[in-house]
């Protein structure tokens, strides 16, 4: 089972959709989030905590939930409420360490260390391989399944194993998140000085070199394998983008040319994916082969400019494509949608199919209809930095209006939530509104919804 199959069935919202709109602000030039102040827990008299330092202070509460199964832990990436239990997606984790390092306080900077051990551990302790891949999600704490079963472990495993999220099927590895993975750890390296997180983030690079290069005519490497260790025949202009920022890490941190070469190869398959004509960026391809005309996904326009530099390579018209064409504007009066009366919120979609989805067809047996204006935060977030770094007339403003819109969802929706049985901290950061899909690949078609987060990957 992927995650995009997972979001497709209408489950759940994970950790790091606000986180990435605060680590957004954090790592902005322009950020009003005091740099030294930890901002994970409010003190008395302390006053309210900024908007990222509550999305951190949801990340320490999910990643806090299971005191009595060890230090070694990750982040739960759901709420209790969204059924997948005690899942931690490899993805949501790299995001957190990514947010922990922007708040630059010790407390943060101990938790950003603490799910990059974890990390470690899962690259040396897998319970079948040995070639320091990481999985798609771990178990990070005791629960019953719906059959019945018990999973009565944290995420280290009674025999010393990582607890491989085996009850839902995240069992395969994919480049993109393996990719984000290295990016944390890297960041980590270049913090802390500390060795073993290099070490970590090579070890992902070159199951990445190993596993995912293609020689097909449109080059690049391929989306990594499913559980059963077979190779998926998809390559991903998202996670090549993903291996142009990796391996771009990798060549300043190791010295070794190498990296630039296999940065050069990434950025080559993404750069064959740019349509000039409509000034964005195709999805990816299946065959290796053709490329995929539809959908066209929000972040292949966002994460591109971020890794390509594109003030200087003629693609930043890729934003104003997102802009035009995925921008929604989700409120009560809409189609299918369960925004409050009285609330609206504005932001992006996932992709070009999320606005012509079947309003009338569910997503799955029991789960509510499609909204195409439901609003997809982490993207919005992606948006909004992006825009911050293009920095062209009226990109601040837009930003600005676009995280403002998350940090009203942040204020008014998710109330009532819990992470291992725990109630969360007051308007945490927990963000209850983004889109769904269907299952799918490179090539998957996009459904808006209201209770889910898609993946970065």
């Amino acid at each position: 089972m992927s995650r995009r199959s997972l979001i497709g069935a209408g489950l759940g919202i994970t950790a790091a959709g606000i986180a990435a709109a605060g680590s957004g602000q954090a790592l902005a030039a322009s950020s009003d989030d005091a740099a030294g102040r930890d901002g994970v827990a409010g003190s008395e008299g302390a006053g309210p905590l900024s908007a990222p330092a509550r999305g951190r202070a949801f990340l320490a509460a999910a990643m806090d939930t299971y005191p009595d199964h060890g230090d070694i832990r990750l982040t739960q990436s759901y709420t209790d409420q969204a059924g997948l239990f005690s899942t931690a997606f490899t993805y949501d984790n790299a995001l957190a360490i990514l947010a922990h390092l922007a708040a630059r306080g010790p407390e943060s900077l101990a938790r950003a260390t603490a799910l990059g051990d974890a990390l470690l551990y899962a690259q040396t302790h897998d319970p079948a391989y040995d070639d320091f891949r990481l999985r798609q999600a771990y178990n990070v704490g005791p629960y019953t399944f719906y059959d019945g079963s018990l999973q009565p472990d944290g995420f280290v495993r009674a025999d010393g194993t990582a607890n491989v999220g085996t009850q839902f099927g995240f069992t395969g590895t994919a480049v993109g998140d393996m990719a984000w993975a290295g990016i944390a750890l890297s960041a980590l390296a270049r913090r802390t000085g500390a060795r073993r997180f290099l070490t970590g983030a090579v070890r992902i690079g070159e199951w990445i070199e190993r596993t995912g290069r293609t020689d097909e005519p449109l080059g690049g490497y391929k989306f990594g394998v499913d559980g059963a260790n077979q190779r998926l025949p998809f390559t991903s202009t998202e996670h090549n983008t993903d291996l142009v920022c990796l391996f771009g890490r990798l060549a300043r941190l190791t010295g070794q040319r190498v990296w630039l070469q296999r940065r050069a190869r990434a950025e080559a398959f993404v750069r064959r994916m740019w349509e000039p004509a409509g000034g964005f960026f195709y999805t990816g391809t299946n065959d290796g082969v053709t490329v995929n005309k539809s959908p066209i996904p929000e972040d292949t326009q966002t994460w591109t400019h971020l890794a390509l530099g594109s003030r200087t390579r003629g693609y930043a018209r890729s934003l104003d494509w997102a802009v035009a064409e995925l921008a929604v504007l989700d409120h009560s009066g809409r189609t299918n949608s369960t925004v409050p009366a009285g609330q609206s919120y504005e932001g992006v979609t996932f992709s070009s199919a999320s606005l012509v989805a079947n309003e009338d067809a569910p997503i799955a047996e029991g789960q509510p209809r499609p909204d195409r204006n439901g609003v997809w935060f982490e993207g919005t977030a992606h948006l909004a930095l992006a825009l911050r770094d293009r920095g062209r007339r009226g990109d601040e403003a837009r930003a600005r209006r676009l995280l403002a819109s998350a940090e009203r969802a942040q204020e008014l929706l998710g109330a009532g939530q819990t992470v291992g049985g725990r109630a969360l901290p007051e308007r945490p950061g927990w963000c209850p509104r983004a889109v769904r899909w269907t299952p799918g690949s490179a090539s998957a078609t996009t459904r808006t919804g209201t209770r889910a987060r898609p993946p970065g990957t």
